[in-house]
C-alpha cells in the first residue's frame, strides 16, 4: 500500500459517523482482549445535542481510506477549559485506530495536526477524550489480557507508529489485578474503625434512586476537587456532571459503592466499583439491544470479577486513612458477592497513594498505558 492510495476525510454526516465508530468493531472482531463499547454511547459521545462537553469543546474526526476500504480513523479534540491561561494552547487526540501500516498512521496524524494547528494549537496530546471520563491512554503493555469497560484496546504496533511520527512520553498509568481475600484482615477493619472515631466519619446508606442522584451530584463535585491537579484532568461542568450520575450512578448496585461523610453530613470521599462486563460486552458485540441488556444484567447478578472506576478523599482529608473505610466496605462487598479478582484500572504512575492501597493484597500489574505529546 503506497501513500498515494490513502485519502483521509472528514467525517461531515451520519453515515460517516456511523463508519467511524464502526472501524473499530471490524479491526478487532477477532481479537480475545478487545472490548466493545455500546455503539449507541459512541455516537452519543460525538452528538452536540447529547454530550454537554460539546459547550466548551469542540472536535474533528477522520477517515483514512485506500481504495475505498476504511483503514484508519482519529478525532482530534479542542478542550477551551484546559486552555484557558495556559501557556501552550493544545489539542487532543482520541478514539485511535489503524492497520499496521505506516502511510496510514502518517496520514491520519497528518489530517490532525494540521486541523489542530489552524485552530491555533502548539502542541497535540493524547490518546484523551473529551474529559477523564472517557477512554484515554496508549496500551503499551499487557496486550494479552482482557481490557475492561473503561479502557481502550489496542494492538502494540501503535507505539511505534506514534514513536515514529515524532510522539515522546507525556505521562504512564498502571493497571493492576488485586485477588480478593477470604476474609478482611482485622488489622484492616481496626485500622478502619480508628478513623472513623478519630475523624467522626460515618458510611452513608443512600436512602432511595433520588437520594443516591443527590449524593452522586456531591461525588462528581468532589471529583473535580480532588483530581484537579493531575494530568489531563479538566473540570467537569453541571451538564456533565447531570449526564454522568444519569449514566453511571444510577445503574450502579449501591453496594459496590462506598460513600464516607463526616459528622455533619458532607462527603469525606468514596470509592465506586462495578462487577466487570468485559464478557458481557463481548457477547453484547456493542449492541444493548436485542440481547445485550440480558448479558449485562447477568454480569450484575452473577460475577467473580469487578473493576474499581473511581476513588476520592476530600483534600482537607487526605493522607488521614480515609481510603482505609472506603476499602473496608469495597472488599467487604467483594467478598459476599464472591468477587475473587478485581482490576484497579488506570492509576498515575506518580499517583503511590492509590497504590499503596493494595499493599498487603495479592496483587500483580498487569497493563500499562502511556499519553504522548508533541510539539506542532
Amino acid at each position: 500500500m503506497s501513500s498515494n492510495q490513502i485519502v483521509v476525510t472528514t467525517v461531515d454526516n451520519k453515515s460517516d459517523l456511523q463508519r467511524f465508530v464502526d472501524f473499530q468493531y471490524q479491526l478487532y472482531r477477532t481479537n480475545p482482549y478487545f472490548v466493545p463499547p455500546l455503539r449507541q454511547a459512541e455516537l452519543e459521545t460525538f452528538n452536540s445535542k447529547k454530550n454537554p462537553a460539546y459547550e466548551h469543546c469542540e472536535s474533528k474526526l477522520f477517515l483514512a481510506k485506500s481504495n475505498g476500504r476504511i483503514v484508519g480513523r482519529i478525532a482530534g479534540i479542542i478542550n477551551h477549559i484546559e486552555n484557558n491561561g495556559a501557556e501552550k494552547r493544545s489539542a487532543r487526540f482520541g478514539w485511535l485506530d489503524f492497520i499496521d501500516n505506516g502511510d496510514v498512521s502518517k496520514a491520519l496524524f497528518e489530517a490532525v495536526e494540521i486541523w489542530a494547528k489552524q485552530r491555533g494549537c502548539q502542541v497535540i496530546k493524547g490518546p484523551y477524550g473529551f474529559s477523564n471520563m472517557d477512554k484515554a491512554g496508549l496500551l503499551i503493555e499487557g496486550f494479552e489480557e482482557l481490557a475492561t469497560m473503561a479502557v481502550n484496546y489496542n494492538e502494540p504496533y501503535y507505539l511505534s507508529h506514534l514513536e515514529n511520527l515524532g510522539y515522546a512520553k507525556l505521562v504512564d498509568w498502571k493497571e493492576f489485578e488485586a485477588t480478593v481475600p477470604d476474609a478482611i484482615p482485622e488489622r484492616v477493619t481496626k485500622f478502619a474503625d480508628m478513623i472513623k472515631r478519630r475523624y467522626q466519619l460515618q458510611e452513608y446508606e443512600p436512602v432511595n434512586k433520588k437520594d443516591l442522584i443527590a449524593m452522586g451530584h456531591q461525588i462528581f463535585e468532589l471529583i473535580n476537587l480532588a483530581y484537579k491537579e493531575l494530568e489531563g484532568f479538566i473540570p467537569h461542568s453541571k451538564g456533565q456532571i447531570d449526564l454522568f450520575v444519569k449514566r453511571y450512578i444510577t445503574f450502579i448496585n449501591p453496594d459496590f459503592i462506598s460513600i464516607i461523610v463526616d459528622q455533619h453530613g458532607a462527603l469525606a470521599g468514596f470509592g465506586i466499583t462495578m462487577p466487570s462486563f468485559s464478557r458481557a460486552l463481548q457477547k453484547a458485540k456493542g449492541r444493548f439491544f436485542p440481547f445485550g441488556f440480558l448479558h449485562l444484567r447477568r454480569a450484575m447478578q452473577k460475577n467473580d470479577r469487578a473493576d474499581l472506576y473511581l476513588i476520592a478523599v476530600h483534600p482537607d482529608l487526605q493522607n488521614k486513612g480515609i481510603t482505609a473505610l472506603i476499602f473496608n466496605k469495597i472488599i467487604e462487598t467483594f467478598i459476599r458477592y464472591g468477587i475473587k479478582k478485581v482490576e484497579t484500572n488506570p492509576e498515575l504512575e506518580s499517583n503511590h497513594d492509590v497504590q499503596n492501597l493494595w499493599k498487603g493484597y495479592e496483587m500483580r500489574q498487569h497493563k500499562r498505558r502511556r499519553c504522548l505529546i508533541k510539539d506542532l
